[in-house]
């Protein structure tokens, strides 16, 4: 959707403000950025030296330094200073905060005198317990009202907002991911390439879990129900791909067919390797890896968290969806499929064609954009989305699990 220019004639100017650089949500920013500056936008991000920061200017984005640490502590004041001065450089028409820390840092050096996009990517009070909950929560409650629009990646996590007090003007616009990049292959090459996989054992069952390795992605749970799984098939291995600040203790607690890849640049292969991918979380808004999975012919098993459900097909449900942080039920129902190469071929082939239907990373592309066009007063006013009120009932909370992939749906909760 080409960028209209602005009343002085120039283009659009955005500013993406991201903490963390790592991970999804350094995914997603990369695919937006890429998009809008295919679109003529004037893009910007600002975020801590890392390798996102090289891939952004690899695209053709200007990027700001921004010394931001990954959670809140005793610099916030001094990065909230840094980023309103970098703010008052670059000028932004419209800034879009991604994440806790940048949502936070971002909305206090903003305070609303620039339309500002917030996208939480999974709510902070929820990562947290206790007394830091009940602080993260009153935070988001009051900085809502420095938001002109809060999007959320499911209509479950736009619900956890809204049920925990947050007043806030909604729209959900589920993830997406790069169908061509993200494809089927034969697993058998795959793994022959895979230094990890090759030898003795590259026939074996296999189960991949990406992401961080972190409280958050749960592979600790994993680990709790692999012994489990092995005593049902006895042969399997596990690889665990990513990296994070809980890599020693579980190596201290993985078993010999347990293997960690670290970090990748790119996790296709992984994906394409697997007879199964998991990834049993404790906490998400909808998370990337299930969705690079399906996109690349695999079957997965999630945990119950915001923005699962919807981020499979409906049919998936009863063999792919588990509680979290019970080892016992994710262990059954790795072990199922993991003896049913029939019913994992079925699920990949519905997984894919889910994929290329609802989550292909044009169709987020595009729902950010009308977004970006609402808030700019860009769009012709017979196309603009008219809110739908909280105080409609019932039906304004219901969640959905299809979203249309050329409109996004806005509503307004106070």
């Amino acid at each position: 959707m080409p960028a209209d220019p602005s009343p002085d004639g120039r283009r659009p100017r955005v500013l993406h403000l991201t903490q963390p650089v790592d991970g999804g949500v350094a995914r997603v920013v990369t695919d937006l950025v890429r998009a809008q500056l295919a679109d003529g936008l004037d893009v910007t991000a600002a975020c801590p030296d890392s390798a996102l920061t090289g891939r952004l200017r690899s695209l053709g984005a200007h990027v700001r330094h921004w010394g931001a640490t990954r959670s809140p502590g005793v610099s916030l004041a001094r990065e909230v200073r840094q980023l309103a001065r970098l703010i008052d450089e670059v000028r932004p028409d419209l800034v879009h905060a991604h994440s806790a820390k940048a949502g936070l840092a971002g909305r206090l050096a903003v305070r609303g005198r620039i339309p500002t996009v917030f996208q939480p990517h999974a709510w902070s009070f929820e990562a947290v317990g206790g007394g830091t909950a009940a602080l993260a929560l009153r935070w988001e409650r009051w900085a809502a009202r420095w938001a002109a629009r809060v999007v959320c990646v499911s209509e479950a996590e736009r619900a956890t907002g809204v049920h925990a007090g947050i007043t806030g003007r909604w729209t959900v616009v589920p993830n997406g991911i790069d169908p061509d990049r993200f494809r089927p292959a034969p697993a058998g090459p795959v793994r022959a390439g895979l230094a990890p996989l090759a030898g003795p054992g590259a026939e074996a069952p296999l189960a991949v879990c990406v992401g961080r390795l972190c409280r958050q992605k749960g592979q600790d749970v994993l680990l709790r129900a692999w012994d489990a799984v092995l005593r049902r098939v006895p042969d399997a291995r596990l690889v665990l791909v990513g990296d994070g600040p809980d890599r020693d203790r579980l190596r201290a607690a993985a078993p010999e067919s347990v293997l960690f890849a670290g970090a990748v640049a790119d996790a296709s292969p992984w994906y394409q390797a697997a007879d199964l991918v998991v990834l049993p979380s404790r906490w998400e808004g909808m998370a990337l890896a299930p969705l690079e999975a399906m996109a690349c012919g695999r079957p997965v098993v999630v945990t119950d968290v915001d923005g699962a459900r919807e981020s499979l097909p409906p049919s998936f449900a009863a063999p792919c969806v588990v509680p979290p942080e019970d080892p016992r039920a994710l262990a059954g129902a790795v072990g199922e499929l993991l003896l049913d190469p029939a019913l994992r071929a079925s699920l990949g082939d519905r997984g894919r064609r889910h994929v290329l239907s609802l989550h292909d990373v044009r169709h987020t592309a595009r729902a950010v954009a009308d977004v970006y066009h609402d808030l700019l007063g860009t769009r012709p006013a017979a196309t603009r989305t008219r809110p739908c009120r909280a105080d409609r009932g019932a039906e304004a909370d219901r969640t959905s699990s299809r979203v249309e992939p050329f409109e996004h749906r806005e509503s307004i909760h106070s």
